[in-house]
């Protein structure tokens, strides 16, 4: 099988339609832009002194910028929806301390057509090579000792093509962490790598087989629960009815059920690692980690979610200050410049 084919099969979102548009990331104060969003949020608000304008949230694949109509406020929130790709024209101002742009007195909002533009425009692909992380993945996967957690992982992660086209190309999430195609793989293979790491330390009360395989398939519902369309990352009805935790116990018991004399404490152990891995009630797990693979598991994922999302906040900022507000991580985080 080769990876490359998969990564290359099925619909190619990008058309082709290449562009020289400013990407949000490009934008600096003063500029004058025509360029194509996509609508994140809108918004109708009253001024003080009683005139309407339509405040709106901007994005693609580089980030988000917020936008003002001062002048076709009414018009144009009739004619855009959020999740629209629309083509702006304006000016980059400064408004308390971040970038805004100021849409033109005479520019109306066009709502593009998926054919008037480059599809890659809005889905961001991780940095690393996917093709690579999946081999690494492989390796680790053939390292198993356990045959029966060998041959799970196995039946999955080499043998279903159609499992593969999907969980290679995944976000991991919607908005909070490895937002981008590719998102779900660097997750598993980053908190397998670290679970491996805390393995070696407590070898004593950690079985290494296990942890590893809980570790990769913790969220493989993701592969169904999320989907890249041309205008970003969506959730798929799967995912919206089911939830990725429920999706990945029943990919794992459909698969055991082909592992002759798979042990049922064993896929108990396994199932309670999926079912547990988000750790508390509160953020979703029905049930709380209660062996010490699992407590392991969760705590991992939790780490490497966080400095994901420390890692996109330092992407944003300038070196030497502080990021803007976090509502998930409930804080700023500083940006460090170069140490002296």
């Amino acid at each position: 099988m080769k990876i490359g084919d998969i990564l290359n099969s099925k619909a190619n979102l990008n058309n082709n339609k290449k562009d020289n548009y400013k990407y949000i990331s490009e934008l600096k104060k003063d500029d004058e832009i025509v360029s194509i969003y996509r609508i994140a949020s809108k918004r109708m608000q009253v001024s003080k002194d009683g005139k309407k304008f339509l405040l709106l949230t901007l994005s693609d694949k580089t980030g988000v910028i917020r936008a003002i109509d001062w002048h076709n406020a009414e018009l144009n929130d009739n004619k855009v929806s959020v999740g629209d790709v629309v083509k702006v024209e304006g000016k980059i101002v400064i408004f308390e301390n971040r970038l805004q742009l100021n849409i033109s007195k005479n520019s109306m909002l066009r709502v593009l057509d998926e054919s008037e533009y480059d599809h890659e425009r809005f889905i961001e692909t991780s940095k690393r090579d996917i093709e690579k992380m999946y081999q690494e993945l492989v390796g680790i996967i053939k390292n198993i000792k356990n045959k029966y957690l060998k041959s799970l992982l196995e039946r999955i992660f080499v043998q279903d093509r159609n499992f593969l086209e999907l969980f290679l190309k995944a976000p991991a999430a919607v908005s909070i962490h490895h937002v981008y195609k590719g998102g779900l793989l660097e997750h598993t293979l980053d908190v397998v790598e670290v679970c491996s790491k805390v393995a070696e330390k407590y070898s004593e009360v950690i079985d290494s087989d296990l942890l590893i395989t809980g570790a990769i398939l913790h969220d493989i519902g993701k592969a169904y629960e999320y989907e890249i369309t041309s205008s970003g990352i969506n959730v798929t009805d799967k995912g919206e009815l089911l939830g990725h935790i429920s999706i990945g116990v029943n990919i794992v018991e459909g698969v055991v059920k082909e592992i002759k004399g798979f042990p049922e404490e064993l896929l108990i152990e396994v199932k309670h690692m999926i079912l547990s891995h988000h750790g508390e009630f509160e953020w979703g797990s029905p049930v709380l980690p209660k062996t010490p693979e699992a407590l392991v598991l969760h705590m991992i994922d939790n780490l490497d979610a966080k400095i994901s999302q420390f890692l996109r906040l330092t992407e944003k900022g300038e070196p030497g200050g502080w990021s803007e507000y976090d509502r998930r991580l409930g804080r700023r985080i500083m940006i460090r410049g170069e140490r002296k």
